[in-house]
C-alpha cells in the first residue's frame, strides 16, 4: 500500500550547480539533506591513505574487466536492481559500484509513478535497458577518479553493500 510521506517529513536538497567551465566546487559547497560528509582532510590520515588505497586499487581492477561486446540473450527484468543481478550472473562480472548505486536510484524513482508496478521490460525493451547499463557501466569503469570514489565510500558507511564480491577471472 502507498503511503504518501507528510510534508513535515520530506527533506529538502541544497545542491550547488556548476557550468562546466567553472572550477568545481569544493567539498563544503555541495549538501544533501543538510548532512556534511567528512571531507578526505577531516579523516585521520591513515584512513585517508587506507581508503584512497583500496578505491585506487578497486578502480585500476574494474578497469581491466572488458565490457562484453555479443550479448547472451533477451534478459527480463522487473526493476533496475534485478537486471543488474542478472548482468552480472549472466556475464560473470562484478558491476562498479556507482553502477549499482545508480540502478538503486533508478529504482527509486518510480516510486509513485503511474507506472510503478509495471514490470520494467514492459515498458523499455531489455536489449536497450541492458546497453543502457553496460554504457553506464564502461563510464564508471573508464573514466571515474579513484580520489572520488574514495571520498563516496569515506561518506557512506554502507558502501560494501553496492561494491561486487564477484570477481572473474582476467
Amino acid at each position: 500500500m502507498k503511503r504518501p510521506i507528510p510534508w513535515s517529513d520530506q527533506v529538502d536538497i541544497d545542491v550547488d550547480v556548476i557550468s562546466s567551465d567553472e572550477s568545481s566546487p569544493s567539498d563544503s559547497d555541495v549538501k544533501v539533506n543538510n548532512f556534511q560528509a567528512p571531507t578526505l582532510q577531516e579523516i585521520a590520515p591513515e584512513a585517508e591513505d587506507s581508503m584512497i588505497k583500496r578505491a585506487e586499487m578497486y578502480q585500476e581492477y574494474m578497469k581491466q574487466i572488458p565490457i562484453p561486446t555479443s550479448r547472451g540473450s533477451v534478459i527480463p527484468f522487473i526493476t533496475w536492481m534485478g537486471l543488474g543481478k542478472s548482468i552480472k550472473q549472466l556475464y560473470r562480472q562484478p558491476l562498479h559500484y556507482l553502477t549499482n548505486v545508480q540502478l538503486k536510484q533508478w529504482d527509486r524513482l518510480r516510486i509513485d509513478s503511474a507506472d510503478e508496478d509495471k514490470p520494467l521490460d514492459t515498458i523499455i525493451h531489455p536489449c536497450k535497458a541492458e546497453a543502457t547499463v553496460w554504457l553506464l557501466e564502461e563510464v564508471h569503469r573508464r573514466t571515474v577518479s579513484h580520489y572520488h570514489v574514495a571520498k563516496l565510500w569515506q561518506s557512506d558507511p554502507l558502501h560494501h553493500a553496492f561494491v561486487d564480491s564477484i570477481f572473474p577471472q582476467l
